[in-house]
């Protein structure tokens, strides 16, 4: 009998493209049955994938894991304010407690993959080149979802403490770039101009959707203990993104940045998620390199191709059959 997987969060864009893929490619990697769980229903179709309908925050997340036989789960459910409904700060800090409490009761759940992210590392003037996963935050982590990720990460650490018998990856992902996808970047290059601070000019990092499914699926079906970052190499400078998307900057101060920013967007009627504003002053970047040489995994798309990848699809006349394929 194969595994029995959970998969948290899925009715997010991201969370139901890779349950479908898991489920359409899961008898061939050992995979019996794939469970998808969320408060709210997904917007489209999820294959093979059984959804049903719960809120983590509650004890009914352990009823449905012992109904449903899981065995390994994969924590989808830890995402921005922008990307969802709701008390973003309760999913993802009350709903990761109730979920490994009820991983601690299970006798049967032996694997346990966390889809962390890197605002794990903040933001800040004092930030290392590259960030490799031994390495803490500098700043920008007090507030906001990369205080939440911090915490979540916290959490599941006093787990494998207490739980050392179950296997657990932490993947710590730079943002998908895609149209389809709900990301924060994706809703600021939405906009038809694009706030930047004075004397600014941030490296970002992207990750190619294809690379974060392959990856998560690699941690399901193989045993890679640990914690990996995961992005496209290279970066790009927030000015280039801009230049290529044909957005103007509107440049505003930096003592102040995130309330401006806000100001300016809502007058255009766009968007932009309160946990930007840091990355989108100081940047980041982080290292890759436990990613090939341990976990075995090689990223597939640079930063570069993911940008490229990106602007071509939301060319006029091309988003919209972009989104109908996703």
């Amino acid at each position: 009998m194969g595994r029995v997987v959970l998969v948290t969060g899925v009715a997010g864009s991201f969370a139901a493209r890779f349950s479908r893929q898991l489920a359409a490619v899961g008898e061939d990697l050992g995979i019996s049955r794939v469970v998808g769980i969320d408060l709210r229903p997904p917007e489209g179709e999820l294959g093979g994938v059984k959804f049903v309908r719960a809120d983590i925050r509650t004890p009914v997340i352990g009823k449905v894991m012992a109904v449903e036989d899981v065995d390994t789960v994969v924590h989808l459910d830890v995402a921005p304010d922008s990307s969802r409904a709701g008390n973003s700060k309760e999913r993802n800090v009350i709903g990761t407690m109730q979920l490994l409490a009820a991983c601690q009761r299970s006798g049967i759940v032996t694997k346990l993959v966390l889809a962390s992210s890197a605002a794990v590392y903040g933001s800040s003037p004092r930030d290392p080149a590259m960030f490799t996963e031994s390495l803490t935050a500098r700043g920008g982590t007090r507030s906001g979802f990369p205080k939440d990720i911090v915490e979540v990460e916290s959490y599941v650490r006093g787990f494998s403490r207490r739980r050392p018998d179950v296997l657990i990856t932490t993947i710590r992902a730079a943002q998908v770039l895609h149209p389809a996808i709900e990301t924060p970047l994706r809703d600021f290059f939405q906009n038809p101009m694009l706030p930047a601070a004075i004397g600014y000019d941030p490296r970002l990092q992207f990750c190619h959707v294809d690379d974060a499914v392959a990856v998560l699926t690699e941690a399901v079906t193989r045993d890679r203990p640990g914690t990996f970052n995961l992005a496209g190499d290279g970066v790009i400078l927030l000015s280039q993104a801009a230049r290529r998307l044909g957005r103007p900057l509107i440049p505003l101060p930096s003592l102040g940045f995130a309330s401006a920013a806000a100001r300016v967007t809502r007058v255009m009627g766009g968007n932009i998620s309160p946990d930007l504003h840091r990355l989108l002053t100081y940047g980041r970047a982080v290292d890759t390199t436990a990613l090939r040489d341990i976990f075995g995994f090689e990223p597939q798309h640079t930063t570069e191709e993911v940008f490229e990848e990106y602007r071509e699809a939301v060319r006029p006349g091309v988003l919209s059959v972009i989104g109908a394929r996703a």
